[in-house]
């Protein structure tokens, strides 16, 4: 998938008004998720991934993997996009259901099996939750 598709998905799952919020709000979701997966598993993530995307994903790949849940993920969107964690979560779920639907199922379980249960949902993979 190039990087304008991408971001047109986002910006239609998301309900933003245009590409470039589409773009921030992508950016904070990719960097916070590559704090919590392993930096090899993020650069085998980006490899899948058009160019503009692949920054926020090897941007600090020398920064240890961080261990939190869900909810701190939100909050932790919502830092980077000046948002309510409620609406983090509204925007973490566009950006990640997006790129479940732009890598290989293989990849996608790879980054999923990194993630507690309760992520699962955010990738449209609700079934994977359990």
């Amino acid at each position: 998938m190039r990087y304008d598709e991408f971001l047109a998905q986002v910006r239609e799952r998301g309900e933003y008004t245009g590409q470039e919020e589409a773009a921030t709000v992508t950016a904070a979701v990719l960097d916070v998720l590559a704090a919590r997966i392993t930096p090899g598993e993020a650069a085998d993530l980006a490899a899948q991934l058009p160019e503009p995307l692949r920054e926020p994903l090897i941007a600090d790949k020398e920064q240890p993997t961080e261990r939190f849940g869900v909810e701190e993920f939100y909050r932790r969107v919502a830092a980077r996009t000046g948002a309510r964690p409620r609406t983090a979560q509204w925007d973490a779920s566009a950006v990640l259901t997006t790129l479940a639907d732009s890598i290989s199922g293989g990849e996608l379980n790879q980054v999923i099996s990194q993630l507690p249960s309760g992520y699962a949902v955010l990738f449209g993979k609700a079934d994977l939750a359990d």
